[in-house]
């Protein structure tokens, strides 16, 4: 049958469209797209070698993070060594990939391995995979070509041991080490300084041995912003700062997991509490609703609260950035390299991102500051600027001991004029991103199995004119306030009622994190619980769980806890509680209280433990366990040290070796540490 003239029209046409379509994708790809939390390089899977081989990488920054700060050093790190030196770069979370072809890794692709220690010397949960491939699997790695930074903190008893463990193992399997181990130390407050120093002799390295050329740094946007012209905030497709994308589009039951750092559940505060009678502090007690999901946890666990920036802090921000006419325009984010991970959902508007995203409240760094310099507003801030950035005294005198933030500095240093030049894909790249906050559960699963405890000292200290203040802690206490109508003015206020008015009612999101703080397996064995101030959060939970287990019939071993805070009748934490707990296990448990402020003698909880010398030193030859939670720089030290002396003493034996026992008891996990 012949065709008539509008059937072959049809045909012509729809050929032309096939035709077009094949040349688009063949020779003309499109540019990677917004996908939320996900990274566009997941459509390649989870083998690394071809993702390096696909996008013609040759350094890969892989980072082992728990709190985000290994993350930030990597993403900067990733930035500067494609500037500085020409590197084709990408940062690698472990957990993104499989480590079957890891070996294959080639020399000409420099390696480079920013891991942070967590808990009792442990990788963290997303380099855990990673850790325990390279130990126990991993055969010769003679292709690799590497350099490590640790990051630690030296008042914890396996200072950096991830780091350390993993150059040691690579030189062990036959790596090349092309720039010197380094290591940075939180414990002092020294961190950014010792990756700067590590980060030198990387480029030294660079330079001098692998013979590659520096230039000038300039910055070399990884993403691509385009405001909208016809999306506004309340559109629904719109980002108004919601934990994840699911929040946004109802994809999926949120009363269901896993929740995790990157999917949290929304749960609603029932009460809360204020637990000082101070005028000057404050210790809030709350009490998060777990009932109406799969949400669980165990005693010992964390507990994660993702937190929102103070309407003081933003304002200052904005005002740093001149960023006040745009908060509600909205804008999408592209990825210019597939491998590059789009750090929140988009679209989303410029408000929301400062709100929900951005870490505006910590301090700033001197590799910030020389980052920013190209866009100073004006010849005065750009030599000032690069000034402070280039003069570590000058820049801890005048920077750090002031404790300012990123919009103080940038404030001060222009005289109030705003960085308006700075473009906000900068912003975005080089401000560290809002992490979730820890805080031991105070509570027990076994009497609270769908509530989650948690006990928080609000951090809010006076800084000039200013509030350097806690972000989570603040948050926490502008709820109780609202909810029990409290006659308290916070040091800064937050939006309470959340994205799209998700949070109204009182909710937060969090989820939890395992821990390795447990009580014993055995209910009948003793136990040593020291923790002054809000140390005692987790052993409280400890403590309600053994009085569950004596009510259920279960044998119950000694509990003896050391309490400690200022002052009796101030911040004596539970004290309406310990009473009736000593009721309910009666013998089986006692407390001892140090009250540092009571006289002009300052006592503490080493000093109760050394009063207590014969009935340790009984107890752990019964076979005690001992629990320290609390502040890791002084108190866990000295604790420790008492503790030494009472073995010495009791025992005959040199403190040395009494140390040496205790840290036997330490891998035997009958000494366990929840400190910070």
């Amino acid at each position: 049958m012949a065709l008539d003239t509008l059937d072959f029209s049809v045909m012509v046409a729809l050929a032309v469209a096939v035709l077009a379509y094949i040349a688009k994708t063949q020779f003309f790809p499109s540019e990677p797209e917004s996908t939320g939390f996900l990274p566009t390089a997941a459509v390649a899977g989870r083998d690394l070698l071809q993702v390096i081989k696909d996008n013609s990488k040759n350094a890969v920054i892989f980072y082992g993070s728990q709190t985000g700060t290994a993350e930030d050093y990597a993403s900067k790190l990733s930035k500067e060594l494609s500037s500085r030196f020409g590197l084709k770069t990408m940062t690698v979370d472990f957990a993104d990939y499989d480590f079957d072809n890891f070996a294959d890794i080639t020399s000409d692709t420099l390696c480079f391995f920013l891991m942070a220690t967590y808990g009792e010397g442990e990788p963290t949960d997303n380099a855990n995979e990673f850790y325990e491939w390279l130990f126990n699997e991993a055969d010769s790695l003679s292709t690799l070509s590497y350099t490590v930074f640790g990051l630690g903190n030296s008042t914890y008893e396996f200072y950096n041991k991830v780091g350390k463990d993993l150059d040691a193992k690579f030189e062990e399997k036959g790596a090349e080490r092309f720039s010197p181990y380094g290591e940075g130390d939180d414990g002092t407050g020294t961190l950014d300084e010792d990756f700067l120093t590590w980060k030198d002799n990387v480029f030294d390295s660079l330079k001098n041995n692998l013979n590659f050329e520096e230039h000038e740094l300039t910055y070399e946007p990884g993403l691509k912003l385009e405001e909208s012209d016809f999306l506004t905030i309340e559109d629904e497709s719109v980002s108004q700062g919601e934990p994840d994308k699911s929040y946004i589009t109802g994809s999926s039951d949120l009363t269901k997991g896993p929740f995790d750092n990157t999917h949290p559940y929304l749960a609603p505060i029932t009460k809360t509490r204020e637990l000082f009678t101070s005028k000057d502090r404050s210790c809030v007690h709350v009490e998060f609703d777990i009932s109406g999901s799969n949400l669980r946890y165990t005693t010992g666990d964390h507990v994660a609260i993702w937190p929102s920036n103070a309407n003081e802090t933003i304002a200052t921000f904005v005002k740093a950035f001149g960023l006040e006419q745009k908060l509600d325009t909205v804008f999408d984010l592209k990825a210019l390299d597939s491998t590059i991970h789009l750090p929140f959902p988009t679209p989303i508007s410029y408000g929301a991102v400062i709100r929900h995203h951005l870490e505006i409240t910590g301090p700033i760094s001197r590799q910030f500051l020389l980052s920013i310099s190209a866009f100073a507003p004006g010849a005065e801030a750009k030599k000032e600027v690069t000034r402070l950035g280039n003069d570590k005294q000058a820049f801890a005198d005048e920077v750090t001991t002031k404790k300012l933030n990123i919009a103080d500095a940038l404030l001060l240093i222009s005289g109030g004029k705003p960085w308006s030049a700075v473009p906000f894909e900068f912003v975005i790249e080089s401000v560290s991103h809002l992490q979730p906050r820890y805080y031991s559960i105070s509570s027990s699963s076994l009497t609270e199995k769908t509530t989650i405890n948690v006990t928080a000292v609000v951090e809010a200290e006076e800084a000039g004119d200013r509030f350097v203040t806690g972000v989570v802690t603040n948050l926490l206490k502008n709820v109780e306030v609202e909810q029990n109508h409290t006659p308290f003015k916070p040091a800064v206020t937050y939006d309470l009622e959340g994205p799209r008015g998700k949070y109204s009612k009182f909710k937060l999101p969090i989820h939890v994190r395992r821990s390795t703080f447990k009580l014993p397996t055995n209910p009948s064995a003793p136990v040593i619980l020291i923790g002054p101030g809000t140390g005692v959060a987790p052993l409280r939970g400890f403590v309600r769980e053994r009085v569950q287990q004596k009510k259920a019939g279960t044998p119950i071993g000694k509990t003896v806890l050391f309490f400690g805070c200022r002052r009796e009748n101030e911040d004596y934490l539970y004290r309406e509680e310990w009473p009736q707990y000593a009721k309910e296990l009666g013998s089986s448990f006692e407390i001892h209280t140090a009250f540092s402020r009571e006289t002009d003698k300052k006592v503490y909880v080493q000093h109760k433990i050394l009063e207590q010398s014969s009935k340790i030193n009984k107890l752990l030859e019964d076979g005690a366990f001992i629990y320290v939670c609390g502040d890791a720089s002084r108190m866990a030290r000295d604790v420790q040290a008492s503790l030494a002396k009472v073995l010495a003493n009791e025992r005959g034996i040199a403190e040395d070796k009494a140390a040496d026992l205790l840290r036997s008891y330490k891998v035997q996990n009958r000494y366990q540490e929840d400190v910070w």
